[in-house]
């Protein structure tokens, strides 16, 4: 039936009703009135729903003949009812004692007998409700969290109940209610589409089976499906979880507004406060907007305010989520690496992310820019092991992710990677084989090279590489492990990538899907398996030095060059060059995202030198010319004078500038709120990385000045820098450093090489 013919059929079925129970009261109309509560209030008494009546009198002696008038017909008709007997006083006293009995109260709809009396206790009960709504919203909004604990979210359960799950009938009922109180807007049109589907499921779903349930249980669906026109109970659920989303959605934007309509917010009486979170983005009453001259044609806008919101921990206002969505354009293919970078610190920011891209795709621009994303959208799975929809797997399993970055090399290809990683569900055939496919085009489009886009496509291939051979081989057999050796060298030189990102996805993949999908035994499988294959990969070369990095090393004297993102400096090779070079861009309020360094020494030796990667190069003294190539870009607003910043490059190489001190008065005069919760900071000593130096690996969350710290927590502890290959993918740091002592060694003793980790670690806090 369609949904038109549905809601006529309720609104002429309240009708009938109105002129049913009307006459009940002949002969008894003065003093008295009936009232409708709940469902036949709102005239969407669905076939199954319970009648709600109150019976309002002024102390009338006979009222208990009165009330059996009214109710004997009413059960003799087989109707369930749901009633009481009361006066406007009483009444307006248990709708200020009982919440459930104050929201049926509010909507109180006038059915016969005496119109002043119900009129009587609406305004009474609406005066109490409104005077009383600092305090009765909050309870409201904890009886709206009590029960989605209760029944959990309609939009991802396979059996959901319509009306009391989390985006269901009851929350609509209290955003309602939230409106009466003057205290927040009505809802909007998207949210009156979704109630009125499913009121519509609710009232097929009673004329199917009979009887009043709400649950829609699997065995209803396919007749639910077919009565609405709907071709099979998996677009039922589709539809459902699309309705229950765009509620859910509106219920946490009001229930984040209601408590500040009696607190007064921070900072009131000072004018509005807005402080910067990211480039385009500041926050503002707890929520992160659009900042004054943001710039809508820039194609990394989008992502760049998502992320920033995401890392600051703070929701999107759907204000800006919708100028973002009207105004704003996408990035083309393929995207500029600032778009790319900033999906990637969306995703790193964890559970922070899941809200956020919530935002985004209630507005529609997730499938703009990924469209691909609209097979997966809403998509069931019918498997009780699931948790989620497709989709919401995804981008659990990419928030799950993010704590695992420190156990990879590449954490941008992990997080993409676990986002797209059933990408291919709904399509023909091996959702594996499917979604590898479509991963290689979306990384393709992302502007990925040629060799992540493979890592990416044989990831989503190998998802299930790992857990499925760690369960169902024996991992003891030589040909097991020669087997995923095998599968992970699908992209030479990169096999450790892809294991350790297949690794890390495994765990992120299980604990999205549900407690019956991963656990202590099946964990322990996949890591044993893993650490075996690692044992049996054989190591890559590392690539040769580029000649551009090595340019500016024939330079005499100091050379300094800013040219868009990348700063170039050629010096005399010093101890803490590096990490003086990456304050001054700190000062500057320029982010490092990747940091090279190269010397004239290893090019004229005729070879990569000791270290063998244009990644690393000396820092050290030595002699000869040092070259640090940078890549750098605003932490937020414009980027510096170029002027400015080379003049304060060539001040710290004459050492005119205190690089320390200013830092330190920077950090002192900035307040800084703390972002989400991110995994802790991991510092390693490889001891078998190389023969001439220590290695030391840092993996941290990125932040302002972080190379400095690291840097300056090196030399505190007497070191000297020889190389150093700095990577920051999305708000991951991936820094290793090749340093030595003094004499120019190695360290060796134990005690030693604590004491540097610790030291970088107290430095990262």
């Amino acid at each position: 039936m369609p949904a038109s013919a549905l809601a006529a059929a309720r609104e002429t079925r309240a009708a009938a009703l109105d002129a049913w129970l009307a006459p009940l009261l002949e002969g008894a109309s003065s003093g008295v009135a009936l009232v409708a509560v709940g469902s036949h209030a709102r005239r969407e008494l669905t076939p199954g729903g319970d009648l709600d009546l109150v019976l309002l009198h002024h102390g009338r002696p006979d009222i208990a003949e009165v009330a059996d008038r009214v109710w004997y017909p009413v059960w003799d008709s087989g109707l369930r009812l749901d009633h009481s007997v009361r006066t406007p006083a009483e009444a307006r006293s248990v709708a200020r004692a009982d919440l459930k009995a104050a929201l049926g109260l509010i909507s109180a709809r006038h059915l016969a007998g005496d119109p002043g009396l119900t009129s009587e206790l609406r305004a009474a009960v609406l005066a109490d409700w409104r005077a009383h709504a600092p305090v009765r919203l909050p309870e409201l909004s904890v009886l709206c969290r009590e029960r989605w604990k209760t029944h959990g979210e309609l939009a991802f359960l396979l059996e959901p109940d319509l009306k009391e799950a989390r985006g269901g009938l009851r929350d609509v009922h209290a955003m309602w209610a939230a409106a009466a109180s003057w205290s927040a807007p009505p809802s909007d049109a998207g949210v009156k589409n979704a109630y009125d589907l499913l009121l519509d499921v609710r009232h097929v779903l009673h004329e199917v089976t009979g009887r009043s349930t709400d649950r829609l249980v699997f065995q209803e669906q396919d007749a639910v499906a077919h009565a609405l026109g709907m071709p099979d109970a998996d677009a039922l659920l589709r539809a459902t979880a699309e309705a229950a989303r765009t509620i859910a959605y509106a219920a946490d934007h009001l229930w984040r507004h209601v408590p500040r309509r009696s607190v007064p917010p921070e900072g009131a009486g000072r004018g509005v406060v807005r402080r910067p979170v990211g480039d385009g983005a500041v926050e503002h009453g707890g929520e992160v907007v659009l900042a004054r001259g943001a710039d809508l044609g820039d194609p990394a806008l989008i992502l760049r305010v998502a992320a920033a919101a995401a890392q600051a921990g703070l929701p999107l206002a759907p204000a800006t989520v919708a100028r973002l969505a009207d105004r704003a354009v996408l990035p083309p293919g393929p995207w500029p690496p600032e778009a790319r970078d900033a999906l990637v610190s969306l995703l790193g920011a964890g559970p922070a992310a899941i809200a956020v891209w919530e935002a985004l795709d209630q507005a529609g621009l997730v499938v703009r820019l990924l469209p691909e994303w609209e097979r997966v959208r809403n998509r069931p799975q019918r498997d009780p092991v699931h948790r989620f929809t497709v989709d919401r797997h995804l981008v659990e399993t990419a928030a799950g992710a993010a704590a695992l970055t420190r156990e990879v090399a590449r954490p941008d290809l992990l997080l993409v990677g676990a986002l797209l990683h059933d990408i291919g569900k709904g399509r023909p055939g091996d959702h594996s084989v499917a979604g590898a496919v479509l991963a290689r085009d979306i990384a393709s489009r992302m502007g990925f090279s040629g060799d992540d886009v493979a890592v990416l496509e044989t990831v989503v291939r190998r998802h299930l590489l790992l857990p499925e051979t760690a369960t169902r081989r024996d991992i003891d057999d030589p040909v097991t492990v020669r087997t995923v050796v095998d599968a992970v060298s699908a992209v030479p030189g990169r096999e450790r990538d892809v294991l350790d990102i297949l690794a890390a996805l495994a765990i992120a993949d299980g604990n999205a899907t549900g407690p019956a999908a991963w656990g202590t035994w099946k964990a322990g499988l996949v890591a044993d398996l893993a650490r075996r294959v690692r044992a049996a990969l054989s190591g890559g070369t590392p690539p040769a030095p580029a000649r551009e990095h090595l340019a500016l090393a024939r330079h005499d004297g100091a050379a300094v060059r800013v040219v868009g993102s990348r700063v170039t400096i050629a010096a005399s090779d010093r101890p803490g060059l590096l990490w003086r070079a990456s304050g001054i861009l700190a000062l500057h309020r320029l982010a490092v995202r990747t940091a090279r360094v190269a010397s004239e020494t290893t090019e004229a030796a005729g070879g990569p030198g000791v270290f063998g990667s244009a990644g690393y190069a000396a820092t050290a003294g030595g002699g000869g010319t040092a070259v640090l190539d940078f890549t750098a870009v605003p932490e937020y607003g414009r980027p510096p004078d170029p002027a400015t910043l080379e003049a304060d490059l060539r001040r710290m190489l004459a050492d005119r500038l205190d690089v320390a001190a200013r830092l330190e008065r920077r950090e002192r005069a900035v307040r800084v709120r703390p972002g989400v919760a991110v995994a802790p900071p991991r510092v390693r000593v490889l001891d078998d990385a190389s023969a001439t130096a220590t290695v030391v690996e840092v993996r941290a969350h990125d932040r302002p000045g972080l190379l400095w710290r690291i840097g300056r927590a090196l030399g505190a502890c007497g070191l000297d820098v020889r190389a150093a290959r700095v990577d920051t993918h999305g708000a991951e740091a991936v820094d290793v450093f090749y340093v030595v002592d003094a004499a120019g060694r190695p360290l060796t003793d134990p005690a030693e090489l604590s004491s540097v980790r610790a030291r970088v670690l107290e430095a990262l806090h």
